[in-house]
C-alpha cells in the first residue's frame, strides 16, 4: 500500500480498499480512540490520582511524627515533671511575701552601705502573675559607676535570691568633684507567691469575672 491509495480511498466503500487501507484506517481509529479516552477519562482521573498520592504521602509523614511523638511521651512527661519541681525549687529561693518588707529594707541599705545617697526609694503597687509578684521600686539615686557596681554586686550576695530588672533610667551628671551620676528610674524584684494568694488569684469576681 502507497499513499496514493490513502489519497484516492473512497470513505463511502471501504470495504473496496486494500488490507493494508483498512489496517492503516484501524489503528488511527485506535489511537484516536485512545487519545480521546486519555484526554476525556484518564487525565482528570491521573491528576486526582496523583493528588492523592501527595495527600497520602503527606499523611504518612504526619503519622510517623505523631508516631514518634508518641513513643517519646513517657520521656517528655517525666521531662515536664523534672522541669516543673525545678521550677519550684527555683521559685522557693525567692523572697516570700513575709520576707519583702526585710528585703527591701536590704536593698535601700545596700545602697547606703556603697556611698550612694538614696534621694527617692519608693515601692509601688505589686503586680501579680501567675505564680510570682512584680514589686516596681521608683528611685533616683547619686553615685558614681564604681558604687553603682559595687551595690548590685553585693545585692546579688544578699542571702535570699534577689533579682532586679533596671527600667526605663537615665544618668545625668551632677555638679561638683568626683563624678558623681544620678539614676532615675524603675527597678523591679521579685517573690513568690504562696498557695493561698494563688488560689486568690485564681477566683472568678463577682459577675463571673476574675
Amino acid at each position: 500500500m502507497d499513499l496514493s491509495e490513502l489519497k484516492e480511498l473512497d470513505f463511502n466503500n471501504l470495504g473496496s480498499a486494500s488490507n493494508g487501507a483498512k489496517a492503516v484506517i484501524l489503528v488511527f481509529l485506535a489511537a484516536l480512540i485512545l487519545g480521546a479516552g486519555y484526554w476525556f477519562l484518564i487525565k482528570d482521573k491521573r491528576q486526582t490520582l496523583e493528588q492523592r498520592e501527595r495527600v497520602e504521602t503527606q499523611l504518612k509523614q504526619e503519622f510517623r511524627e505523631k508516631q514518634q511523638l508518641a513513643v517519646n511521651l513517657p520521656a517528655y512527661r517525666q521531662q515536664l515533671e523534672e522541669m516543673e519541681e525545678m521550677l519550684a525549687v527555683m521559685l522557693r529561693q525567692l523572697p516570700s511575701r513575709t520576707e519583702m518588707p526585710n528585703l527591701l529594707n536590704d536593698i535601700s541599705q545596700t545602697a547606703l552601705g556603697a556611698g550612694i545617697d538614696n534621694e527617692l526609694f519608693e515601692p509601688r503597687s505589686e503586680i501579680n502573675r501567675d505564680f510570682y509578684a512584680e514589686l516596681p521600686i521608683a528611685v533616683r539615686m547619686v553615685g558614681t559607676y564604681h558604687q553603682f557596681g559595687e551595690f548590685v554586686s553585693t545585692v546579688a550576695s544578699l542571702p535570699r535570691v534577689v533579682i532586679l530588672t533596671i527600667q526605663d533610667i537615665s544618668l545625668q551628671p551632677v555638679a561638683g568633684p568626683g563624678g558623681r551620676l544620678r539614676m532615675d528610674g524603675t527597678i523591679t524584684t521579685y517573690r513568690y507567691l504562696d498557695d493561698s494568694e494563688r488560689v486568690a488569684s485564681t477566683e472568678p469576681a463577682p459577675g463571673g469575672r476574675r
